[in-house]
């Protein structure tokens, strides 16, 4: 095997693609500083059963387990960075009012979660804790769809969904709790002839819900038409009026209604929520509300926020312009180096031509030189 080759679905980041990764991630840190989250840098790799608080089966195949050498205990490799800002929210600061968090770092998977995605991927995000109310939920989607307009994505659609539709459901009916995972697949995969397979033997009213969950996917109208053909219990009527209550907050986004759009279930409490933009068929940033993971670090909080992968955004959009430059000769010159230096300083891009080597480089377009006139450096246009 050559040893340049990488395991599957692991890419090296070549430099167009490393500088719009980067400065994405500097352009939404700046952002999420502006809104108040502070940063914070967990660290790749935990106990492994720190890491799998609250996600479920799905978490627990998607996350790389090894030996500590040093103890013996098994680690695991972050398969998502939200736990872990939990536990240190829940753990480290243990402060008792709001406090809003943000992330950027690298996440890796067992197994892709798309035909062409990675599995490592740069994982950005936010998270909000110590606000049950709707406005931190409000607060955390306007954040996101800010992230999404400063990326550079003009139209954004905003699916809502609600975990405790069907939690309700679950509740109630011990039987179908027990086949959570597989009717959480059929129903996260619209499957209708699966779902009418294992709701058979459910109770009416269970299994008519179950049932009907695929099919209310609309615009705003579609909770009207929930709150109608759904059993008329406090819990679902509690999630439809949330719904309908953040449905209206939003402000430069079309609205969809999901109910059966529950990917990441397990480990959602309330709201949930997905952006997409026009050309891709997958979420390109999800989120939404998971009071119940900090308890397992020893202190519930409620919590929301969202993430995105920043390798994603930074493949659909398109290629940047290349940056300019200035490009200036090598020599031993007090003064030239002073000069480079200055312009440096000042924010510009100098790169200096080295002997016997020539300058065609892909990130940069040198349109202006430095030369020497009249015993002073100066910067010129540059003639083709």
């Amino acid at each position: 095997m050559s040893t340049w080759l990488l395991p599957e679905n692991i890419a090296d980041v070549l430099p167009s693609e490393a500088r719009k990764i980067e400065e994405l991630r500097r352009a939404l840190l700046d952002r999420f500083r502006a809104y108040g989250y502070e940063l914070v840098m967990p660290p790749l790799l935990e106990y492994l059963e720190s890491l799998l608080t609250s996600g479920g089966a799905d978490l627990n195949l998607r996350t790389f387990k090894l030996v500590d050498q040093l103890s013996g205990r098994t680690l695991g490799l972050r398969a998502d960075t939200t736990p872990q800002v939990a536990r240190i929210d829940a753990h480290l600061l243990n402060r008792q009012g709001v406090t809003r968090l943000c992330y950027a770092g690298s996440v890796l998977h067992t197994r892709p979660r798309g035909l062409h995605a990675t599995r490592e991927q740069i994982q950005v995000g936010a998270e909000l804790y110590g606000h049950a109310g709707l406005e931190a939920d409000v607060e955390v989607q306007q954040l996101m769809l800010d992230a999404m307009r400063l990326a550079g994505f003009d139209k954004v659609r905003l699916d809502l969904c609600h975990a405790g539709v069907l939690a309700a459901l679950f509740a109630r009916e011990p039987a179908a709790a027990a086949m959570g995972e597989t009717l959480y697949e059929a129903l996260a995969g619209k499957d209708v002839a699966r779902l009418d397979e294992l709701t058979q033997g459910l109770d009416a009213p269970i299994r008519d819900a179950l049932r009907l969950l695929p099919s209310l996917y609309g615009d705003a109208s579609v909770l009207e038409l929930a709150r109608q053909r759904l059993p008329q219990w406090p819990d679902i009527a509690q999630a439809l009026d949330d719904l309908t209550f953040l449905a209206a907050q939003v402000e430069g986004a079309e609205v969809t209604i999901d109910l059966a759009d529950l990917r990441g279930y397990a480990y959602h409490s309330g709201v949930m929520f997905s952006a997409y933009v026009d050309g891709v068929s997958n979420a390109v940033a999800r989120g939404g509300r998971y009071d119940h993971v900090g308890q397992a670090y020893g202190r519930a909080r409620a919590a929301t926020g969202f993430s995105l992968d920043l390798r994603e955004l930074a493949r659909i959009l398109p290629a940047q312009a290349r940056s300019s430059a200035i490009l200036a000769p090598w020599r031993h010159d007090d003064a030239l180096r002073a000069s480079v230096a200055a312009l440096r300083d000042a924010g510009e891009i100098v790169i200096q031509a080295l002997p016997g080597h020539d300058h065609d480089l892909d990130e940069f377009a040198c349109d202006r030189v430095l030369i020497e006139r009249d015993g002073a450096w100066v910067v010129e246009v540059r003639r083709p």
